[in-house]
């Protein structure tokens, strides 16, 4: 293995799928704001990161790169083994596409949030208060 191959996998290797910096910034948020939810609930297609039960909804957290969102980091592939990345990335896809469409005929709604939209807290904060709903707290607050 050479020197480069072996740094990239040691790369790629570091890599998580779980309790990811943007993932951890969406749960800080989604709790401050007083919503309760599980996490990374594997009975459910997709394994979504948040769950809430007692609203039956999801919420997704996608790396731009990861998914291929359509932003500049997402549209961007890697200019080395190419055919493999742009069919990994198409395979999360379709993956997530899959997993949406089976929680919706089960009757749950999910929200995909960007790593790109993270940025903008107030417009993150709105979707997420527009996806949810009011939270008990708010409720006893009007």
């Amino acid at each position: 293995m050479t020197e480069v191959s072996a740094l990239r996998r040691r790369t790629m290797q570091a890599v998580q799928s779980k309790n990811t910096q943007p993932e951890l910034l969406v749960r800080r948020l989604v709790h401050g704001l007083g919503y309760r939810y599980r996490l990374h609930r594997r009975d459910l297609p997709g394994n979504p990161d948040l769950v809430f039960p007692s609203r039956r909804k999801v919420i997704f957290v996608h790396g731009c790169f990861w998914h291929g969102h359509h932003c500049g980091r997402g549209a961007r592939v890697p200019r080395a083994n190419q055919a493999y990345w742009v069919a990994k990335i198409q395979k999360n896809q379709d993956r997530g596409r899959n997993a949406t469409k089976a929680l919706a005929q089960d009757g749950w709604g999910a929200l995909v949030l960007w790593e790109c939209e993270l940025r903008n807290e107030g417009k993150l904060r709105e979707m997420v208060v527009s996806f949810l709903g009011p939270t008990k707290q708010s409720l006893r607050k009007e």
